[in-house]
């Protein structure tokens, strides 16, 4: 993996978390850690956005915007299984991905295809696995950039700098990103009543 790859997955994952005061204290390092790459244009207006709002506000459009609308889903599974017993088996093999790299996995709230933290564990924890998993999903990441770039939030340049990180070229549509990457999926993804646990995965190696 590129130091340029990594330098971006990093960055992605900080800045398409919820924010808090921690990730407004460190933009300027976000920022300075992409000086001189490829990605650092595709980060400037989500960092805009971040620097330009009350800490307040910018959680609650995190929420309605990623939390609480299925449209700009950050759960990579999702836009492939929807919340099926499927789904519940895909998570199921991720969490063992998580384990198989030597991982601690905490129960902390989220589930494991969450964009933020396989981009975490691919810069940060097993390269090669990480990498794979956003390359298994790569049309989710392109139906998520689609579906940002639609509703004009500036979160769009940075799942854009992490698919430019990828092999395969950008999607154009829905039916490109079934055409250019073979994906199977609804316009609506179905949804079916199936307990599916939630959890953290923190790594067990120093930073």
């Amino acid at each position: 993996m590129s130091s340029e790859m990594l330098v971006t997955f990093q960055a992605a994952a900080m800045v398409l978390t919820y924010p808090d005061e921690e990730l407004l204290e460190r933009l300027d390092l976000i920022e300075g850690s992409l000086v001189g790459t490829r990605s650092a244009p595709l980060f400037t207006e989500t960092l805009t956005h971040l620097r330009s709002w009350p800490l307040r506000t910018l959680q609650e459009t995190h929420v309605q915007e990623f939390d609480l609308s299925r449209r700009h889903a950050m759960h990579l599974t999702y836009w492939t299984d929807g919340d099926t017993r499927r789904r519940g088996e895909v998570l199921a093999s991720i969490k063992q991905t998580y384990r198989d790299s030597g991982l601690m996995v905490d129960l902390d709230g989220e589930l494991p295809d969450y964009l933020p933290m396989v981009l975490e564990f691919a810069a940060r924890g097993d390269q090669e696995r990480g990498v794979a998993i956003l390359n298994t999903y790569r049309a989710s990441l392109e139906l998520l950039r689609l579906g940002l770039k639609k509703d004009k939030l500036p979160q769009e340049g940075v799942v854009e700098a992490i698919c430019r990180q990828l092999p395969g070229p950008l999607a154009t549509s829905r039916t490109d990103v079934q055409k250019l990457y073979g994906a199977t999926f609804l316009d609506t993804p179905p949804i079916e009543q199936v307990g599916l646990d939630t959890y953290q995965i923190q790594s067990s190696r120093p930073s």
